[in-house]
């Protein structure tokens, strides 16, 4: 079969970008924390990148896009370690079902998603949980909650379009597909919803920090967390302008729409800010930035440019003020994965029902597709808070979540990785400074 070598150039490129993304989190969560426990924050996202780089290989394809079991999940078998996948069984490449391009790019693309989801996960847990609770967390939450969630929305389960979907049940079928298929274009409910509820199950059961809401805990390097931020921005691009699945006129779309979306959020941040409190900081610039790109996640592909400015500015503004309810209500998401990614996806994903230019409330769609895109951020809402529960509760009546009270007033830098992050040669050995 002859390829379009610009397709699958285009593809491997997305899935280089959104690589990126991962790293680009370690250095955005990793500034917010402070500084004696800024390394343990980078290699959560390091750890997440290293079990789901080799057991999506294994089953993670396969349960993600294997035969349908019941709407739910792909058969983990069915492709076990891509068998199958990349050649037939006359040894021939495998096309993808996306594009005119090798299978094994949406391999590619599909596992760097996987990942980032994962590691957004441990902004909400930051500076005081055991390294290795997370990692087995990290394998079992992909397994039980990312790799079925994808299935129900990518894969042709109970979140799509499917004749069989919730979609389909509400509104019907037409040639086969639902009437009105629910709008996920690159991942609100998959990515954003499923990460940020699971944050806040987390943070919920394990407890805050030592400290908590009686002293100070600033970022200890904001030009850190804007250098993420960047990182995060660009990485993006792979992420919503590479889910058009080829170098194509919907590419261009979601590229401006995405770049539309994160500047309107970050200003609306800012104006919130300044309104409230009086400045306009860095931290909320960086963290506009990245509300306006998790609401435009799953409408990228739908929205025009102008509709785009909307949905970044509600963002924007609605997280800005969704960040200050864990001090009115006691829960300690370290680092605002809850008030970013859980309101941000939520936003993204209802906002589809107004703002999507063929089918949206505000364009004379009506209220159906609304109805629909309600529906699955509910449903994905109840899957992963319960998923993650279950793994929550048995990891912390077994391995147990949190370090020695030492550790974490001392810094779980030291405690964990016997390291710090700032160390200076002086008398012929290594100093190491703990700031707090």
């Amino acid at each position: 079969m002859e390829w379009d070598t610009g397709a699958t150039a285009w593809m491997l490129t997305s899935a280089s970008l959104v690589l990126l993304m991962t790293p680009g989190l370690a250095f955005f969560y990793g500034g917010m924390v402070r500084a004696k426990s800024v390394l343990n924050m980078m290699m959560m996202s390091f750890g997440a990148m290293g079990v789901i780089g080799v057991i999506y290989v294994l089953w993670g394809w396969s349960m993600s896009y294997g035969t349908d079991v019941g709407g739910i999940i792909g058969n983990p078998f069915d492709q076990f370690g891509l068998s199958g996948t990349i050649f037939d069984s006359a040894g021939e490449a495998v096309s993808s079902t996306l594009g005119n391009y090798p299978q094994v790019v949406d391999v590619a693309f599909q596992v760097t998603f996987a990942i980032i989801t994962t590691a957004l996960i441990s902004g909400a847990i930051a500076d005081r949980v055991k390294y290795g609770s997370w990692m087995v967390f990290v394998a079992i939450w992909v397994t039980l909650s990312y790799f079925p969630l994808a299935h129900m929305v990518w894969g042709g389960g109970l979140l799509s379009a499917s004749p069989d979907g919730i979609a389909a049940a509400i509104f019907g079928t037409t040639d086969g597909v639902a009437s009105v298929a629910p709008i996920d274009f690159a991942g609100g409910t998959v990515v954003h919803i499923n990460a940020g509820v699971a944050g806040l199950v987390l943070v919920l059961l394990i407890g805050a920090r030592k400290g908590f809401g009686k002293e100070p805990m600033r970022p200890h390097n904001l030009p850190f967390v804007m250098l993420g931020a960047a990182l995060l921005w660009f990485g993006w691009f792979g992420f919503n302008a590479g889910s058009a699945f080829g170098a194509n006129a919907t590419a261009g779309l979601a590229w401006v729409n995405t770049t539309t979306a994160a500047a309107a959020a970050m200003l609306a941040w800012l104006i919130t800010e300044k309104i409230r409190d009086g400045h306009a900081t860095s931290l909320g610039a960086a963290s506009g930035v990245v509300a306006g790109l998790v609401a435009i996640t799953p409408a990228a592909g739908a929205l025009s440019p102008v509709g785009s400015i909307f949905l970044g500015a509600i963002a924007g503004a609605l997280c800005a003020l969704a960040v200050g309810l864990k001090y009115r209500f006691g829960y300690d998401d370290s680092l605002d994965v809850v008030g970013v990614h859980l309101v941000g996806g939520l936003v993204g994903t209802v906002g589809v029902g107004f703002f999507a230019t063929e089918t949206g409330l505000f364009y004379g769609g009506g209220f159906d597709q609304l109805v629909v895109q309600v529906v699955i951020a509910v449903v994905a809402m109840i899957f992963s808070g319960v998923v993650t529960l279950v793994i929550g509760l048995i990891i912390k009546n077994t391995l147990g979540w949190r370090v020695s009270e030492d550790a974490e007033v001392g810094g779980i830098d030291l405690a964990v990785h016997g390291e710090g992050a700032y160390e200076t040669l002086g008398g012929g050995r290594v100093i190491t400074e703990v700031r707090s």
